[in-house]
């Protein structure tokens, strides 16, 4: 029994709305007895062996003890950004004040390494990339136009629709991730323009959603991968972690999506600072973003500049472990504050958060939002180039393409590590978007395991602006950092079937001992 449910216990209320894990082959003993108590099945969720539940209070301890059931937990809320108050938007202190549109500059997308604005030779996404967001919508415009191939609305059951989005988070995702920029005269473009698009919304006019309908959107997600034509995940929500990661139905959701051969990219969660002093607070991480699988994504202060040289951790930006299981997080930072992005001006956001209104010099409205959810958007687009990348340049790539693990651990060398910060703090640095491209371009996952598998040899530097700097050259694995030419070698961690982290008492994943190589992060 998770920490939310037994808390909803408390208040006295008559009914939970709670999701109940049970050992593989037991549904059907479930659903029997729940009937026999007059309990209500909402939904079934058969990617994690599960069925989401309005159950009798005086239920819950005579399932929970069952000898065949795994966990219940509750149904819990989510947010598009979990914070403590549940207000369900990233907030407004933590943007700064809006600039005119004749000072606002954008510089998203060199800071990372890429052109200001796509051009011939870069990769834009293109080639049949697929990126399927998970929030509350997307508001359909000429930045996305013939690029959103599906949207289903799981508010209302997964139902077919016309994209829309009533409350405008998703929006800002998807114009970060994808958006062409037509309508600012390409002023704000996004990572990767020419990326399809698959929308998702599990989030209301509010920016509230359940637990079962984000586990709802991923089980569709999964099981039509091929048909939707989907490799990368984005999860800009969460809430907070009610329990172990193997009895969180939504990492447990997370996690079978990634072993499907999905890149589920996440954000970190808005809570790193303690919420009365305002100092730097850890253990502030939020599901699903614990998941070991998962890429999770802290926020970086670009300060509008190209520059890395006064990039600085977002005083907001979660920091690790996760708690309960004290799993190293976040992986990675991305740029995640005070950005700009496409807006839908009828929103609830638009409306709410009239400081953050901006212009683009053309005279279009977009929207300043800062947090964890926008770093994960980001990440997001780059690993969407990384694939296009990979992809391209040999043939024989395209039937094995980049894997979550790989993709995470390109992410995590190629970074440029943030002064004094530790690892809890940044996880292995900010992207790099230049590095992890040249990366994915260069590996030949054809190559057997233990062979050297980079096509042509990297100095480990990456020039941004006019400064080169050097990637970390390290992959934070459980709870050790490891160094050396290690993702330059095949090896069976980067496949599928391991999870992020794991290794056993015979170290079969690596050959030898991991604390030969490492230092201990916790």
């Amino acid at each position: 029994m998770d920490r939310a449910l037994r808390d909803s216990l408390q208040s006295g209320a008559s009914t939970q709305s709670v999701i109940i894990s049970v050992k593989p082959g037991y549904r059907d003993v479930l659903r029997q007895a729940l009937r026999q108590h007059g309990d209500v099945i909402k939904s079934e969720h058969p990617l994690i062996d599960a069925v989401a539940v309005e159950l009798h209070s005086v239920d819950v301890d005579e399932l929970a003890n069952q000898p065949w059931v795994e966990s219940v937990a509750a149904d819990s809320f989510v947010y598009s950004k979990a914070n403590r108050t549940n207000s369900g938007f990233e907030s407004i202190q933590n943007v700064e004040p809006s600039g005119s549109s004749t000072t606002l500059r954008n510089t998203l997308r060199t800071t990372l390494g890429l052109p200001s604005v796509a051009g011939p030779g870069t990769p834009t996404g293109a080639t049949g990339v697929g990126v399927a967001i998970v929030d509350s919508g997307i508001s359909p415009s000429d930045d996305f136009t013939g690029r959103i191939t599906g949207f289903y609305d799981f508010t209302k059951n997964g139902l077919p629709t016309p994209p829309f989005d009533d409350y405008g988070h998703g929006t800002h995702i998807a114009g970060l991730i994808g958006s062409s920029g037509k309508l600012s005269n390409y002023e704000y473009q996004g990572i990767a323009p020419d990326v399809h698009l698959v929308g998702l919304k599990v989030l209301d006019q509010n920016g509230r959603g359940r637990t079962s309908d984000v586990i709802k959107a991923i089980e569709y997600i999964t099981a039509n991968k091929d048909k939707l034509n989907v490799h990368i995940v984005n999860l800009s929500l969460g809430h907070p972690i009610y329990a172990p990661a193997k009895y969180d139905p939504l990492v447990q959701a997370v996690e079978k999506a990634s072993a499907a051969g999905l890149i589920v990219i996440t954000s970190a969660g808005n809570f790193g600072a303690k919420e009365r002093t305002g100092d730097p607070g850890y253990t502030g991480i939020t599901s699903p973003c614990n998941s070991p699988s998962a890429i999770c994504v802290g926020s970086a202060m670009a300060k509008d500049t190209t520059t890395r040289d006064d990039d600085v951790v977002a005083p907001y930006s979660s920091r690790g472990p996760g708690w309960f299981d004290g799993v190293a997080k976040p992986d990675v930072l991305a740029p995640g504050h005070n950005l700009a992005s496409d807006t839908n001006v009828s929103s609830y956001l638009y409306n709410l958060l009239q400081a953050n209104h901006a212009q683009a010099k053309n005279g279009l409205p977009v929207l300043k939002l800062s947090g964890t959810s926008m770093a994960a958007a980001v990440t997001t687009g780059v690993v969407a180039l990384m694939m296009q990348a990979h992809n391209q340049n040999l043939v024989s790539h395209q039937h094995k393409v980049l894997t979550p693990n790989l993709a995470k651990a390109l992410l995590e060398y190629s970074a440029i590590s943030l002064a004094g910060a530790d690892y809890l703090t940044q996880g292995a640095g900010e992207i790099n978007a230049l590095g992890a491209i040249e990366l994915a371009e260069t590996i030949d996952t054809n190559k057997p395991n233990g062979s050297w598998w980079l096509g042509i040899g990297n100095r480990g530097t990456s020039l941004i602006g006019t400064q080169v700097y050097p990637w970390s050259r390290h992959v934070i694995w459980g709870d050790a950092v490891l160094t050396g030419n290690l993702v330059y070698v095949n090896n069976i961690v980067w496949g599928t079937g391991i999870v992020w982290g794991s290794v056993d008492d015979e170290n079969i994943v690596w050959g030898t001992s991991v604390s030969a190589h490492d230092e201990n992060i916790v």
